[in-house]
């Protein structure tokens, strides 16, 4: 629908944008209208739709709090842009995982299992006591052994010390216990067993005190200290944080040492003997929250109570929207941090369609992300229910089922990082077609199926697979060729590959999961580039390589290399202010000075890496440069920082460095994601250039594209949860088309327009 240019109020108007890669950018955006934000990958859409618009609107609600409210909050900067206007509250609902704490669910964080307690506590008999009485989370319902968690640990006591081995050995292997360390020191010299005794010869008190001893005092030299158990002190220090904030040393620790059961007195429902005692049509909350969402829902269509009506009828709009999105294989008691970035978008997303907020502006990162073209058509309608509403719907998105149903599209580009950042398109779908734009001119393109394919070398057997809802599935999967596991979300495709296959010899992964680091961190150092960098600054100005690291000598003392410094303002949001000293250049002015083929380092890391591959013409950053370049990745800068990166260019990031490794087997999920569909072609290319290399590729992807270039497909389903599980179809593409009929085969078919 077009809105009158004159109506100036029914349009977001940005003026001069300028936010990393922006050049100038001025547009208008329409209200309560859904606009589809199109361009390769790297073009600028996140800088237009995130880094400005998101950004602005968060920023200036985030001015209406007091200072001590805001002290609470993220610092925000203002976008560099001319201006804003018409701005509506926006809210982001994007692709981060959701928190790893143990605690939250599915079922709390869309707030279902809130509507479940209080239902419980009206209609449940035994009659129990008030929500809370059914809340994990709190003192009255949890499960007094576990504390609501579900799951008790047991340590294996071989896995944190060796018995052949005495203290002043080293018999200790836990992380920070080793010989000389403080912890090691107090037991030491705490007295209750000889240092210099092997542990096998321990007499039972020994190992006792050694192991379980409480917190007691003891002298150590002239000072008090408190000493512990190892046991003990483990539980404390170790396990009680987090698994993904651990360093790498203690992660790795809790993996092998620790050993989680099922809590034995609640059975891993978390909850109170008296909560699971209290029943609604014969069953109790736990077993409605172990229910897959689309069973619940029938369940609690089934309740016919009219003390609690209104509150049946939101927790059936509420379930019925979460089956509808392609998310009803899911249960309320699943761990929230264990939802994919996909999956808890979608979660988010209907979270909001029960908001009673209207004109708010919704922005979505690639919500197709993990959903098979059936799921897609059934998130496309949640999208128009939310604009329906009255709301303003921005979507940053690749495929062409998403863009069909535009109301307004907005093409960026026309190339990605210094190539792009210009609007190339705004206006109507039909208008974007017709365009002479990349994304007009691939917006019908179609793969076609592979005419001749590879013949394998040998097979990956997989017997018996029954992980999660995986229904005792074997299954070959070929060797020396490119296989796609495909099928709809929660069919089960990740839990056999990633469950049966990953953990194999010569296997290596690539997937989208986040990259350790911190703010330091980017693609040069990452993928170990600025080694060799670092050695041609050296030789060629006869000085330390370690002065080009912004990390060691050559670091600006006044930011420490970051090229920002922090202000702490107390009780206001603190700021970050491009460092005075070296201007944002991380580096000492004398380091500035030295000169490779005429740039310096700060100027070579400011490079793209397309750019950096022409100026390094041979070597080992050659070599790097080139496999990132593969990857699709010569938009990037060298000094990005690694948390600017999507989930799909994290994983093509991970993809070049094992590309280096001497593999066989690769298995890639979803490489798809944050492509545009001129990229698609290329990334089919190096799947190629790796299987014809003599490599096996298996590729978990929903693009219908990479279907139909594939060697050989195993479908799995034929629905998702219960309903998945079971291998529908294996063989070529050109064999699913002609003769099978499942959910994938009728899409692909649509796909290639080849009729049954």
């Amino acid at each position: 629908m077009n809105i009158p240019a004159a109506d100036s109020h029914n349009v977001i108007q940005v003026r001069g944008a300028r936010e990393n890669n922006l050049r100038e950018v001025s547009v208008d955006i329409p209200k309560r209208r859904l606009t589809v934000f199109t361009g390769v990958s790297g073009s600028g859409k996140s800088s237009l739709v995130f880094g400005t618009i998101a950004a602005e609107s968060q920023r200036l609600i985030n001015e209406t709090y007091t200072a001590f409210i805001q002290s609470f909050m993220p610092s925000m900067g203002r976008p560099d842009v001319d201006s804003l206007h018409n701005l509506s509250a926006a809210i982001v609902v994007d692709q981060e995982r959701m928190g790893a704490n143990s605690r939250s669910t599915v079922g709390t964080a869309t707030d279902a299992y809130t509507m479940l307690r209080i239902i419980f506590s009206r209609l449940g008999t035994p009659h129990i006591g008030t929500s809370t009485a059914f809340s994990f989370n709190a003192a009255e319902g949890m499960c007094a052994e576990c504390e609501g968690i579900g799951q008790v640990s047991k340590i294996d006591i071989d896995q944190l010390v060796n018995r052949e081995l005495s203290l002043n050995e080293g018999a200790i292997t836990v992380p920070g216990f080793q010989v000389d360390a403080w912890y090691w020191q107090v037991m030491v010299a705490s007295g209750f067993y000889d240092p210099d005794k092997k542990l096998k010869d321990f007499t039972p008190e020994e190992w006792e005190l050694f192991l379980h001893k409480s917190a007691t005092k003891v002298k150590v030299g002239s000072n008090n200290i408190t000493y512990e158990g190892l046991v003990t002190k483990v539980n404390r220090t170790i396990l009680v944080k987090d698994r993904d904030s651990m360093q790498p040393s203690a992660r790795a620790f809790v993996d092998r040492a620790v050993v989680f059961a099922e809590c034995p007195s609640c059975g891993g429902s978390r909850l109170s003997t008296a909560a699971l005692s209290s029943k609604v049509n014969g069953v109790n909350i736990a077993e409605c929250s172990a229910m897959q969402i689309s069973d619940l829902a029938e369940y609690v269509r089934k309740i016919d109570d009219p003390g609690v009506a209104p509150l049946l009828g939101s927790l059936r709009d509420l379930l019925e929207s979460l089956v509808e999105i392609g998310l009803g294989y899911l249960s309320l008691d699943r761990v929230s941090s264990s939802l994919s970035g996909g999956e808890a978008q979608r979660v988010k997303m209907v979270r909001h369609l029960g908001s009673s907020l209207t004109d708010a502006t919704y922005i979505f990162d690639e919500p197709t992300i993990g959903l098979h073209p059936h799921d897609i058509r059934r998130m496309n309608d949640l999208l128009i229910r939310l604009r329906d509403k009255g709301n303003t719907v921005l979507v940053v998105e690749h495929k062409p089922e998403v863009i069909a149903m535009a109301d307004h599209v907005v093409d960026l580009g026309p190339g990605a990082g210094t190539a792009g950042g210009q609007i190339c398109y705004t206006g109507d779908v039909a208008g974007l077609r017709a365009s002479d734009t990349l994304t007009g001119r691939h917006l019908e393109h179609r793969a076609r199926l592979r005419e001749s394919v590879r013949e394998p070398s040998g097979q990956l057997s997989i017997e018996g697979a029954d992980l999660h809802n995986l229904k005792n599935v074997s299954v070959d999967i070929p060797t020396g060729v490119l296989s796609v596991i495909t099928g709809v979300a929660g069919s089960g495709k990740s839990s056999l590959i990633h469950g049966y296959l990953s953990n194999r010899d010569g296997v290596v992964v690539a997937d989208q999961s986040p990259i350790r680091g911190s703010r330091r961190s980017n693609p040069a150092t990452y993928t170990g580039l600025l080694s060799p960098i670092r050695t041609a600054f050296a030789k060629a100005n006869g000085v330390k390589a370690a002065l080009f690291s912004a990390n060691s000598e050559g670091a600006c003392p006044n930011c420490n290399g970051l090229g920002l410094v922090y202000t702490d303002l107390a009780m206001m949001a603190g700021v970050a202010s491009v460092c005075e000293e070296c201007e944002g250049k991380r580096f000492t002015p004398e380091v500035l000075t030295y000169r490779l083929n005429g740039k310096n380092i700060s100027e070579v890391l400011s490079m793209s890496v397309a750019e950096a591959y022409d100026y390094f013409t041979s070597g080992q950053a050659h070599a790097i440069l080139g496999r990132l370049t593969d990857v699709g990745l010569s938009y990037l800068r060298l000094g990005q920082p690694l948390n600017t990166l999507s989930g799909g260019e994290r994983q093509r990031l991970k993809l070049a460095i094992q590309m280096a490794e001497k593999s066989s087997v690769y298995i890639l999920d979803e490489p798809t994601t944050g492509l545009h569909m001129a990229d698609v072609d290329k990334l089919l290319a190096l799947l190629d250039r790796l299987v014809d290399a003599g490599n096996t590729v298996i590729v978990i992807e929903h693009h219908q594209a990479v279907m139909a270039h594939a060697d050989w497909l195993v479908d799995l389903g034929p629905g998702g949860g219960h309903d998945g599980g079971q291998i529908v179809f294996t063989g070529t593409p050109a064999d699913l088309v002609a003769h099978a009929d499942t959910l994938t085969a009728r899409h692909l078919r649509e796909y290639v327009g080849t009729r049954p």
